[in-house]
């Protein structure tokens, strides 16, 4: 049987918000089962809790923010990603700031401390959302959509009028039967442009933002001196973000994700039409492993 995944111990960070600007710990601990992402904030009187899942994404302007009350979480989206991209089931996330850190702008530090912590299997069976009929939502010409497939697949495609990024591809598919997202996604970073930076800065928001951590363009070219990981390294990072996204419906997706110029408010959109349909999905276990899909199963084998 193919069974639920947590973390053998705990790991810890320390980095800085993305929009707050302020310096976080983090860490990253095992669960017991059926528990999913749990999110604790430490600074707060008595702890305060939330789990993340679609329906408490209260904020959606440039990452993906729980809230509950007065207690929020932002900028989950990467860490969610990195969870996904494991096969982790089952973690607790204790952090000391209203943000998850930026680390490098890409999901592949988060992957770091997970395998720092290594992956422990758990009794209960592994449970999958298996999508069933097509759903989808639609913004103008935007839209996000679920499709029917025995296997976890996104084709996305953005449009950006930009020189740099009209030159890169700005459409993928990726099927996770073929694709390692440790190599080919999780290292794709977050990218913003100068123009936006001062504006964004009066709203409160990018104060932690830099070279550093984030893909940073001009009008005309990339101004990090390293440069791009992949040369068509944006177009991933929104495949790594919506990966994380569609995280929060609980468990991994056997299904077809398709979206154009779709951002984290479309997606939690979507996620809540899908918890909102009726007979549009169900839940599947697996009971012999070579029964799984491939690719849905996570990427890195739990150690004996």
């Amino acid at each position: 049987m193919l069974k639920q995944r947590t973390l053998r111990t705990t790991s810890t960070a320390v980095g800085v918000g993305l929009h707050t600007g302020k310096k976080v710990r983090i860490a990253l601990s095992p669960a017991e089962q059926d528990t999913g992402i749990v999110f604790r904030r430490t600074d707060l009187p008595g702890g305060p809790e939330i789990r993340a899942r679609a329906e408490l994404i209260g904020e959606t302007r440039l990452s993906s923010c729980l809230v509950l009350g007065d207690v929020k979480v932002y900028t989950i989206e990467h860490l969610m990603s990195a969870f996904a991209g494991l096969g982790i089931d089952n973690a607790r996330v204790d952090i000391d700031g209203p943000e998850v850190p930026i680390m490098d702008g890409s999901a592949a530090p988060f992957v770091l401390l997970l395998q720092e912590a290594g992956l422990r299997e758990l009794a209960a069976a592994k449970k999958f959302l298996r999508v069933i009929r097509p759903i989808e939502v639609t913004d103008g010409d935007k839209y996000a959509r679920l499709d029917p497939y025995e296997g976890f697949s996104l084709d996305f495609t953005i449009q950006f009028a930009h020189p740099v990024i009209e030159k890169s591809r700005q459409s993928v598919i990726v099927d996770f039967a073929k694709t390692s997202y440790l190599k080919e996604v999780g290292r794709a970073r977050t990218f913003g442009f100068m123009h936006e930076v001062e504006q964004l800065r009066d709203a409160g928001l990018a104060l932690g933002g830099g070279l550093d951590n984030a893909v940073v363009l001009d009008e005309y070219r990339v101004l990090n001196s390293e440069g791009l990981r992949f040369a068509d390294e944006f177009i991933r990072h929104k495949v790594l973000d919506a990966i994380g996204d569609l995280y929060l419906l609980g468990m991994p997706i056997l299904g077809a994700f398709r979206a154009y110029k779709s951002g984290h408010a479309l997606n939690n959109r979507l996620l809540r039409a899908v918890a909102a349909s009726t007979g549009g999905t169900e839940v599947a276990i697996f009971e012999r492993d070579e029964e799984t899909p491939p690719g849905v199963r996570g990427l890195v084998p739990v150690a004996a």
